[in-house]
């Protein structure tokens, strides 16, 4: 050991010791495992608790160590049994009590392997400082997420006076606003957490990013200005295979319609080379139907969650929006929920309306419903006591709603797989490619093959569910191709009608 304590060694195990803390050095257990190699000692790093952090465990005494960890002495040095033991505090992250390095070896220690123990205890503070530092910035990086995922399912329940308030302790102004436009970036699940860095950069925090708690490789961006599309779009230029969507521009109270469009441009954005869409603002059913007959229509609908509370209807009416829209567990992790709680609601929102919400026709008459419920002017109110009850039937046999219905199912035509009667199929079906498969003589996979060849020539996703496939459906009913789904105000036969689910 005489050669490496003689100070000629100095210039060669400082430069070893610096190089240990460099961005690619091995961190605290490198520096302890290198100085237990220059020492030809056993070395531990504790912290204030006594735990071990690095190094080799030691029986140290008690007392001393809560000493050295407390401040009350520095450092400590001693022979026990023939070995000699120096121990010295570490400063480090701010924590207290401070750590404690114990280096115990045969060789007494010389002036050269003091110094390489303080170096090495002063690099080891450093090390553990920026440790500390990284850990809290990872702690305000947690928080600061999950605050943002709260102030999106507050919006996603229409709660915006309270997403507001949590929002302007935090982004003063970032929601003072009436509309937005909500954009969803999709990306590899393990270049998510950097994608969703670069949006809040690009956007310089004036847009509500989040990453979306429901889909891995999904980022959701809640823009109140009208240039983030384009901030976002040379975001994902950087970033080979990822798309974005985005809707069209919406008040803040139907953020979750807004998500929905977003995703639903997705479905678009893969089939472009530029790999963005933007939800088309085509001509959507529910905007070639007489106003006055779907409020009415809706109202009737929706009467039996007239008479809960306030809140209570609010809540039932936010979750089933999103349980139409997704699956049960994804509306849960947007809404912060449990599924079991989705369920409940759905259920209880099912019993109410006399739906079974297993069939697709009835799934998007309630879609309908919801959705024209929720973009109603406050002003409108609910027509309680027209003479009219317009039924879903007359809804959609208006000129209009023929002409849309026919020229978006004609698209269909041309191919030769006859994709339009295996849609038709698969709706009747409740959505199952299994039964459709049986009632075609076809494979279910050719099933569902047919069903992604359908989705780009009618520019709406159709497999994932949601407003694409309830518009899909809508124009099926349309076009007289499907029988009525029995809910109140739909039936043309029985106006009453009910089906409980």
């Amino acid at each position: 050991m005489a050669g490496r304590e003689d100070h000629g060694e100095h210039a060669r195990w400082a430069e070893e010791l610096l190089g240990r803390l460099r961005p690619t050095g091995d961190g605290v257990p490198g520096v302890v495992e290198w100085l237990a190699g220059t020492l030809r000692a056993d070395v531990s790093l504790r912290d204030g608790t006594g735990r071990l952090l690095a190094g080799t465990p030691a029986e140290l005494d008690a007392a001393l160590l809560r000493d050295l960890a407390a401040g009350r002495i520095a450092s400590a040095a001693c022979e026990d049994a023939g070995h000699h033991l120096r121990l010295v505090r570490v400063d480090g992250g701010g924590a207290e009590p401070a750590a404690v390095l114990a280096v115990r070896r045969a060789a007494p220690f010389g002036p050269a392997a003091a110094t390489v123990v303080a170096r090495t205890a002063q690099a080891l503070a450093l090390l553990l400082t920026a440790r500390a530092s990284a850990e809290a910035g990872y702690r305000l990086e947690r928080a600061t997420a999950d605050l943002r995922l709260a102030i999106l399912q507050l919006l996603m329940v229409e709660e915006t006076v309270s997403a507001r308030r949590v929002a302007a302790g935090f982004w003063p102004g970032l929601l003072d606003t009436d509309t937005a436009v909500v954009h969803v970036v999709e990306t590899d699940p393990d270049r998510r957490d950097r994608l969703a860095r670069d949006c809040r950069e690009a956007t310089r925090e004036q847009a509500l990013v989040v990453r979306c708690p429901a889909r891995d490789g999904h980022v959701i961006v809640v823009a109140p200005r009208d240039d983030t599309g384009e901030e976002l779009r040379a975001v994902i230029a950087r970033y080979p295979g990822a798309l974005l969507g985005g809707s069209v521009r919406q008040s803040l109270v139907r953020t979750a319609t807004a998500y929905g469009q977003a995703v639903s441009a997705l479905a678009v954005a893969r089939v472009r080379p530029e790999r963005t869409a933007v939800y088309a603002e085509r001509t959507r059913p529910e905007r070639l139907m007489d106003p006055a007959a779907l409020r009415a229509w809706t109202a009737r609908v929706l009467r039996p969650l007239d008479g809960l509370a306030h809140h209570t209807r609010a809540e039932l009416l936010a979750t089933a929006r999103l349980g139409l829209e997704f699956t049960a567990v994804d509306a849960a992790k947007i809404l912060g929920v449990s599924r079991n709680t989705v369920r409940a609601r759905m259920d209880r929102v099912a019993a109410l309306l006399g739906a079974d919400f297993a069939d697709l026709t009835v799934r998007a008459a309630a879609h309908l419903a919801l959705n024209a419920e929720a973009g109603a002017p406050h002003s409108a109110g609910r027509e309680t006591g027209r003479p009219e009850r317009p039924r879903l039937a007359d809804l959609l046999t208006g000129p209009a709603l023929r002409a849309w219905s026919g020229g978006l199912l004609a698209r269909l035509e041309p191919d030769p797989r006859n994709l339009r009667r295996t849609l038709r199929t698969w709706i009747a079906a409740g959505g199952n490619a299994e039964r459709t498969a049986r009632a075609l003589g076809l494979h279910p996979q050719t099933v569902r093959e047919h069903l992604r060849g359908a989705e780009p020539v009618l520019e709406r996703g159709l497999l994932a569910g949601g407003g694409d496939l309830y518009e899909v459906v809508l124009a099926h009913l349309a076009a007289g191709d499907l029988a009525h789904p029995a809910l109140p105000g739909t039936n043309p036969r029985d106006p009453d009608a009910t089906m409980h689910g």
